[in-house]
């Protein structure tokens, strides 16, 4: 059975038990896909038996520090291990073209024998396909944030199930159609206000999707307590409600 692994659960103010939200997406044939890299995944792969070299995919879904601050160290360690296939980044232009010249400050053009880099731009519209393999198909929707950022809809081929990802937003109806039937909907917490939701709005979304279960992610964790997120969200959504916490793991 495929797993989606928690590599990070916090917002933008991380602590030493809660990185920056950063999940991965393992299939029952193999494939992975990285959803964002706002710390360094390649310390963390070994954890699961995965190495770096591995990893074909990475969808990024906004250029905020957060969510895309650990790729330069990434490929670099990459390179390193001395990785040599494509590495292939998803995500709109607005966060690619910055992404590119974050990592060409860096540099990366004169390290000898550096892996190819492939960029697939994405339009900002409604369901767009992100990725289609033999595990899974993944589909995008734009969010309400501070800049243009997509939340994600997974489809596990093997399993049937969906998975959906709101990232940073406010409540919008976008984020309703991603999640519609979702077996898992991992939504953020950060916290009512713009470009933002809080564990109760996380919980109308959810009641209004028809998903499953709830998973709050991107919750605040610096001298907070976000234990009580959970009963926020009670009070909106009657299903299973809970934290993502850094390594833990979801059959999908």
């Amino acid at each position: 059975m495929g797993r989606l692994i928690v590599l990070g659960s916090a917002a933008a103010l991380s602590n030493a038990e809660h990185d920056n939200t950063h999940f991965l997406l393992q299939g029952d044939y193999g494939s992975l896909v990285l959803v964002d890299c706002g710390s360094n995944p390649v310390i963390k792969l070994p954890r699961y038996g995965i190495h770096p070299a591995d990893l074909p995919d990475i969808v990024v879904t906004h250029f905020h520090p957060d969510h895309v601050s650990g790729i330069p160290i990434m490929l670099m360690q990459m390179w390193l291990l001395g990785r040599q296939l494509p590495l292939r980044l998803l995500g709109l232009h607005h966060c690619l073209s910055r992404i590119e010249t974050m990592i060409e400050a860096c540099q990366w053009r004169t390290w000898p024998g550096f892996f190819p880099l492939e960029f697939h731009p994405l339009p900002e519209q409604p369901g767009t396909l992100v990725l289609d393999n033999i595990d899974f198909r993944i589909r995008a929707w734009p969010t309400r944030h501070f800049i243009p950022t997509i939340g994600l809809r997974i489809e596990v081929k093997a399993s049937g199930q969906i998975i959906s990802y709101s990232c940073d937003t406010e409540p919008v109806p976008n984020i309703v159609t991603l999640a519609q039937d979702a077996d898992l909907l991992l939504h953020e917490a950060a916290g009512a206000g713009y470009g933002h939701s809080s564990a109760a709005q996380a919980g109308e979304t959810a009641t209004a999707a028809g998903a499953r279960r709830l998973v709050l992610i991107h919750y605040n964790v610096w001298e907070h307590d976000p234990g009580p997120l959970v009963d926020e969200a009670r009070t909106t959504f009657s299903g299973p409600v809970e934290l993502a916490e850094d390594f833990k793991e979801y059959s999908i």
